[in-house]
């Protein structure tokens, strides 16, 4: 059997840089994130901390323009820069443990690539657990969805993507539209997703040393407030055991040293094997979501791929006066 990082559809990506930066970026994150959770966290302190962090070191550029929308019920938010065309559309399922949101933080990443694909983001602000444990997260995206095909969208012109608890909800997400029967989104993105709730993947364990952010007690903290044992296997609450034949092109990245790299590796090689078009990256020794620290070189070179990977199966780019 041909090991999943040396298949044809992977491609292990380092030698960028920033050594020092990236040791730096990673005590700092150890620091902030050890004993976040405990066994019985404060969820509403938390956020409360996550949300005063995400004002101070997240800054969108000043010609993004941010809008509410209400989809149906599920609140969401346009996010739009100058010279965007109104129909192509990124529909982003934001991260956050299915318990958090960073609103400037998202809002930057995609607004990122907004400018460089002449294109305008749909962020859904889904109903967050404990308050409203699975699978009101899914409900909510798969609403916006089916939101935006009733507005008369094209399936064609809409673009998936998510990093982490987003990364679970596209995937879940484009379960549903085919269990549905709706005609699948250009192409899907999922940054260090969670795929797994049953906590299988090898690198849970191998990398729980090396992964500044998480611990094995988190995963089964966040695990515990989201979704009930019963509901484990269900493709909307863990999308790596669902059926990925006829799903669209997918690009998935992780970091090498991360906790769920496993979940991605494993993600591509299901949707390998469906017939699937999918690309897998495994950046070097990169934390968990990494894609949204401008600190790093390898930020910027993942969302280039990124840009590069929705553009070349939509034909978007940036429209000229």
């Amino acid at each position: 059997m041909i090991p999943v990082e040396a298949a044809q559809y992977t491609r292990r990506i380092g030698g960028l840089g920033g050594a020092l930066r990236l040791a730096l970026l990673n005590l700092v994150l150890r620091l902030s994130s050890w004993r976040m959770f405990g066994l019985v966290p404060d969820v509403a302190r938390l956020r409360e901390k996550q949300l005063r962090t995400d004002a101070r070191l997240a800054r969108p550029a000043p010609d993004i323009s941010r809008t509410p929308i209400d989809c149906d019920g599920v609140p969401a938010e346009w996010i739009e820069v100058p010279g965007g065309a109104p129909r192509r559309v990124i529909l982003y399922l934001h991260g956050g443990a299915f318990l958090f949101r960073y609103p400037h933080t998202h809002a930057k990443l995609v607004g990122g690539w907004c400018r460089s694909l002449g294109a305008r983001a749909l962020k859904v602000d889904y109903r967050l657990a404990p308050e409203h444990p699975f699978p009101a997260a899914p409900d909510d995206c798969h609403a916006a969805y089916c939101w935006l095909l009733a507005q008369g969208y094209a399936a064609s012109d809409i673009v998936l993507a998510g990093d982490s608890a987003g990364g679970n909800l596209v995937l879940a997400t484009l379960h549903r539209i085919k269990a549905a029967g709706q005609a699948m989104p250009a192409c899907a993105v999922v940054l260090s997703p969670f795929a797994d709730c049953t906590l299988s993947g090898a690198s849970i364990l191998s990398n729980a040393a090396s992964d500044p952010i998480f611990s094995l007690t988190d995963m089964m903290v966040i695990r515990r407030l989201y979704v009930r044992p019963e509901c484990f296997l269900d493709p909307s609450a863990s999308p790596l055991f669902g059926d990925f034949t006829g799903m669209p092109p997918l690009l998935v990245q992780v970091g090498s040293t991360e906790m769920l790299r496993d979940d991605g590796v494993r993600v591509a090689a299901r949707a390998h094997a469906a017939g699937v078009e999918v690309a897998l990256e495994i950046w070097d020794k990169m934390p968990h979501v990494f894609q949204a620290i401008d600190l790093l070189p390898q930020a910027a070179a993942a969302n280039a791929r990124v840009v590069a990977f929705i553009a070349a199966r939509t034909s978007w780019r940036p429209e000229t006066p």
